[in-house]
């Protein structure tokens, strides 16, 4: 048996796995969409979580989680004889074909960036795709991420700026304005600047190819790290964080800050 036939059998066998749970399975069995969907988010950012720490073996587990979640979604649907996994493939197999005219087509692209400039224009011509360039950004990602993508696919369309570095006038006017609202105490208006200058932000990261996201992640990790080992430190002295002055505990973290593994 090739590595394609195994990898059919596999996929066979996870569908016969999934028959047999949504007939048997007292749990199973009463799954709805709407009862998976908490669990899919959080199949999804586990997955996110196992990339991050680079572990390979966990990224094969949490796929296979969120593989299941796929399954599990068009079982429902093809019991509601709305559509099946093959439905689902095919969907699939056609938008990557209609997208992707410089591999299946006639069409020439020698680079990335020019496949990414084209997607945005064929998204508005396919049957039932987007009617706007930022209709497919989900209203339901979380705000960094949606600011990100937003900036991203206006950036596929044109609007971008010409040279990177003139995106720091841009921070730092929208820091200007925050002090300024910050001096009056207008909190609503505070909160609005604040939206303004992180957005600049993000868009600075994104012209130097930073994900923000990521980046954050990275920071909460690595204060995370450098919190808990100036908590520890301190119990062994018999303390508590209470105990200490600000002074005695910049001092443990910059101890924690050589030890950082991250």
């Amino acid at each position: 048996m090739n590595k394609r036939e195994q990898k059919l059998e596999a996929f066979g066998r996870l569908l016969d796995i999934m028959d047999e749970l949504r007939e048997k399975c007292p749990w199973d069995n009463v799954q709805t969409n709407e009862s998976l969907r908490a669990n899919t988010i959080e199949e999804t950012y586990e997955l996110a979580e196992a990339i991050i720490n680079n572990d390979n073996a966990e990224i094969k587990k949490e796929l296979g989680d969120l593989l299941l979640h796929v399954v599990f979604y068009a079982k429902i649907g093809e019991e509601k004889q709305a559509f099946d996994i093959a439905d689902v493939c095919n969907a699939i197999c056609d938008k990557l074909i209609f997208r992707h005219p410089h591999v299946f087509g006639d069409q020439n692209a020698d680079s990335a960036s020019m496949v990414e400039k084209s997607w945005e224009q064929i998204k508005l011509k396919e049957k039932g795709g987007n009617k706007t360039v930022l209709e497919g950004v989900p209203s339901s990602l979380p705000s960094m991420v949606k600011a990100y993508r937003i900036q991203d696919k206006a950036r596929n369309s044109g609007f971008d700026w010409n040279e990177r570095h003139d995106v720091w006038d841009k921070v730092r006017e929208e820091l200007g304005e925050l002090e300024a609202e910050i001096e009056k105490m207008d909190a609503d208006r505070t909160e609005a600047e604040f939206g303004d200058m992180l957005f600049s932000i993000i868009n600075a990261a994104r012209l130097y190819k930073v994900n923000p996201d990521n980046a954050l992640e990275r920071t909460n990790k690595k204060f995370t790290y450098r919190f808990n080992y100036m908590e520890k430190k301190i119990s062994e002295k018999g303390r508590s964080l209470k105990e200490m002055t600000l002074d005695e505990m910049e001092q443990i973290w910059q101890e924690a800050k050589k030890n950082d593994p991250l």
